[in-house]
């Protein structure tokens, strides 16, 4: 439901509206940038409801709400980046506490986990939760928190959310499930209509889609949670600077057209990759083919713009990031330029090679974040990359 309105809208409106449509002062259509460190307060015990942007601020405070009217969730945090926003999450858990989290996930979450938290006292298990019976195995009684990546990146797998929320919240009723939506966005998912306790982005990605502002989100609805998570948000001081909370605003705007041609884009590619004699295989959630298709269409809307793939010969990967021209050899995804990258040696180094490899990231994958451009030009470079 959305606030401006009183009867449910499609969520393709909300999009583009945000919960505040307009400036109630000035009637401007765009959220003002409020570029203040602090406020001034009326008079003693008397407030605004805004005392310094570490903590609050009406542009970070409008795109907080957006956020999480789209993932339908009642509370919205904005961070600096999508590792400020897994970071507070984390501080939910004390030592002792274990959690399980997606094998097959971005290496800079594997870091943050492995090489910071874990000397705090947490233990963590890397498991393949697309299969339910790995965590199953995994859970022991200190188990309070599922992380999973679904799509995963890079290797696409797909996670049932609906029977990982069964499975940790039958397990200990005070234990999180908490999603990593980057990949699919609310436009295509949303985890907490699913089950989940947590819905995480990088809005660095698809929210902000034009790769010029970093930010992260973290949406829940437990009301015995917001104050500290408000709490961590402020004291850590990763919150989101007034200027990016515009800058993801306005991207945000474009969100759900954005989506529709990234997907139909990745499939048309996906599909022309998998008749290329030197592609070994492709991994994407819209072939039919995909051991995890079915449920991908049970519990999301559309399949995105991720595409990765082997090559048949590792020595072809050197050559093919140097010829492209058109697509750009750099890290991230989700803008509307399409970009390529070589995970072994750039999102997923972090990881131990003998985990990276169990997982499938190996000197042949390559990854594809497939933008808004016109589908036969993208071929045609791949093409000529390739040969």
């Amino acid at each position: 439901m959305s606030e401006h309105d009183s009867h449910t809208v499609h969520r393709e409106t909300d999009i583009v509206h945000g919960s505040i449509p307009y400036d109630a002062a000035t009637g401007a259509v765009s959220v003002p940038i409020y570029q203040s460190a602090t406020f001034r307060h009326p008079a003693l015990h008397e407030t605004t409801g805004f005392d310094y942007s570490r903590g609050l601020n009406p542009t970070r405070s409008a795109l907080e709400s957006a956020v999480a009217l789209l993932e339908r969730g009642r509370y919205g945090l904005a961070f600096s980046s999508g590792m400020g926003a897994i970071s507070a999450l984390i501080k939910l858990f004390s030592p002792g506490d274990h959690l399980i989290v997606s094998a097959d996930l971005y290496g800079g979450t594997w870091r943050l986990f492995n090489d910071y938290y874990a000397k705090y006292g947490l233990r963590f298990s890397w498991v393949d939760t697309s299969d339910p019976g790995s965590v199953r195995s995994a859970l022991t009684p200190e188990t309070r928190c599922v992380f999973i990546e679904t799509p995963s990146n890079p290797m696409m797998k797909v996670t049932d959310i609906r029977r990982m929320s069964d499975l940790i919240h039958s397990h200990r009723p005070d234990a999180y499930l908490a999603v990593d939506n980057t990949f699919l966005t609310p436009y295509f998912q949303n985890p907490l209509s699913l089950g989940a306790d947590f819905a995480v982005h990088s809005g660095t990605k698809y929210l902000g889609g034009h790769n010029d502002a970093l930010s992260g989100f973290l949406v829940h609805s437990d009301g015995s949670l917001e104050d500290s998570l408000r709490n961590i948000q402020m004291s850590e001081g990763a919150s989101l600077s007034p200027f990016d909370a515009w800058l993801v605003l306005r991207g945000m705007k474009t969100l759900a057209v954005r989506m529709d041609r990234q997907s139909e884009n990745a499939l048309k590619i996906a599909r022309w990759l998998r008749g290329h004699p030197k592609v070994d295989s492709v991994f994407y959630p819209g072939f039919e083919d995909h051991p995890q298709h079915g449920l991908s269409l049970s519990q999301s809307r559309g399949f995105g713009g991720m595409v990765s793939f082997y090559l048949k010969d590792p020595h072809d990967a050197e050559k093919m990031l140097k010829s492209v021209k058109l697509i750009l050899f750099a890290e991230s995804l989700g803008g509307v330029e399409t970009l390529i990258t070589y995970p072994v040696e750039q999102t997923h180094k972090a990881i131990p090679s003998e985990l990276r490899e169990r997982s499938g990231v190996n000197e042949r994958l390559m990854r594809l974040s497939v933008g808004i451009e016109h589908a036969d030009d993208l071929i045609a470079d791949l093409d000529q990359a390739l040969f």
